[in-house]
């Protein structure tokens, strides 16, 4: 006989305790605890018969046969994928609400179907009236796309084996709304997530059709679950974008099937999500040549370089603390570039305030982007122009000293194919063979202060 214990579940670790408490003793959330009754099996004397599994094969025994990815017509999307969608995976999206997520999934849902391989569209958040009002403005048609209001995963997975062996994918939007009958609690609670997303993630694999799952983003930005939502799924795809800004940047943050860290841009537009092909020229589309502050960063997204504008004002301060304000850089690196720029440089910073932006609502983390945000400073306090035909790459260290980056080569023939001709580059990186592209000239530059004189000339 079952019998039913109360239990208090942490929505952030999932830990469980036999009382409440206010605060999560294992990773001090507060008021994270909620009450889950659970069903345990009760003891018995003879042990339960082992389910008889497939018998362990060599590896050089394997057959993988032919895996061919499914296409998907819309190029960016496959990027990040991996080149295409794989049979069998489970594809977790996650974005801000109002980032366009379920405008993503409906446009890539409706380019997998075909008049023979349908594509079922679950949404426990909209009816299917709804969802057409949508389709209307995208100006989606035709039948090869299903759409079902349903929140019961048991129902969802009886709707889509009914449309086997012809079905083309998957989409749950989104899992947090999805509830399993033999649980007690309520949908979103992390029993239900995690219990919903395994069964998804069961069926997927047994029927080799791909799932795609929307999920909600908590305020600190991770996917709502929490991280126990990220280990089923085999790729997870985060959808960012500053909601001020038109373009939208999907990146691969988990992919069994591909490379991580790589990125996607779509442009948000009345008809939906377009595809951005040349991305470097879009940011730099509304760029100002020869104006102070201003210099371009060939900075990497997964595998992608992009040419960025980084703008940089600094300001006399009128407080005894100089502000300093950032957008689309990491806080931290831009204090440990303005110290650089005062103790090895000489630039008087300190009295100065400072702001720092990223021109198109990019957010770079990566440090390559270092020695572009000190030319942009010292431009601006200096007030000279960097070149317009410059770009800057590097990563600066503490000791004022210019450090190597990665995929230079890539980053090189970017900044050609837009129009550059010259680059600073770490002189370390000199030695390595490097093979530029013809019509771009090589700066390579090993402190800070020899970048900013080869930028604006030595200081009058």
């Amino acid at each position: 006989m079952a019998k039913r214990e109360s239990r208090w579940v942490c929505q952030q670790c999932n830990w469980s305790y036999a009382r409440h408490m206010g605060r999560c003793p294992n990773c001090g959330a507060w008021d994270s605890l909620v009450e889950v009754l659970l069903e345990t099996e009760a003891n018995t004397t003879t042990a339960a018969t082992p389910r008889l599994s497939q018998r362990p094969q060599p590896l050089s025994q394997v057959d993988v046969g032919a895996v061919d990815r499914i296409p998907v017509s819309m190029r960016e999307f496959a990027r990040v994928l991996g080149g295409g969608l794989v049979p069998g995976s489970i594809v977790l999206i996650g974005g801000e609400p109002g980032i366009g997520k379920s405008t993503l999934l409906l446009q890539v849902a409706a380019a997998l179907g075909a008049a023979e391989r349908p594509v079922l569209y679950v949404s426990g958040e909209e009816s299917p009236q709804q969802i057409k009002m949508r389709a209307k403005r995208l100006g989606i048609q035709g039948d090869p796309l299903y759409l079902l209001s349903e929140t019961e995963a048991g129902a969802i997975l009886a709707q889509a084996n009914a449309m086997l062996p012809t079905l083309q994918a998957l989409v749950v939007d989104s899992v947090q709304t999805v509830h399993t009958e033999d649980l007690t609690s309520a949908a979103g609670n992390i029993s239900q997530v995690r219990e919903c997303a395994a069964r998804f993630q069961r069926w997927a694999k047994e029927s080799n059709v791909p799932v795609f799952l929307v999920g909600h983003v908590t305020k600190e930005g991770a996917i709502a679950g929490p991280k126990v939502l990220e280990h089923i799924v085999d790729t997870v795809l985060y959808l960012e974008g500053d909601p001020f800004h038109t373009y939208r940047l999907l990146r691969s943050v988990k992919n069994r099937f591909g490379a991580t860290s790589e990125v996607g841009v779509f442009e948000m537009q009345e008809q939906g999500l377009t595809e951005v092909a040349n991305p470097s020229e879009a940011f730099l589309a509304e760029r100002m040549v020869n104006v102070p502050g201003s210099a371009i960063a060939v900075t990497l997204e997964g595998t992608r370089p992009l040419l960025v504008e980084i703008q940089a004002l600094a300001s006399h301060t009128s407080f005894g603390n100089p502000r300093r304000t950032v957008n689309g850089l990491d806080f931290n690196r831009l204090l440990l570039t303005i110290a650089v720029l005062i103790r090895r440089v000489g630039l008087r910073l300190d009295e100065q305030d400072v702001f720092a932006n990223v021109v198109g609502g990019l957010q770079i983390e990566e440090p390559a982007a270092d020695l572009a945000v000190a030319v942009a400073l010292a431009s601006s306090l200096r007030d000279q122009p960097v070149p317009a035909d410059l770009a800057v790459v590097g990563e600066v260290g503490l000791s004022g000293e210019v450090r190597s980056v990665g995929q230079l080569e890539a980053r090189l023939n970017e900044a050609a194919r837009l129009g550059f001709t010259k680059i600073l580059i770490p002189r370390a990186m000199q030695n390595k063979r490097l093979r530029p592209p013809q019509g771009l000239t090589l700066l390579p530059v090993r402190s800070v202060g020899e970048a900013i004189d080869a930028a604006l000339g030595p200081k009058r």
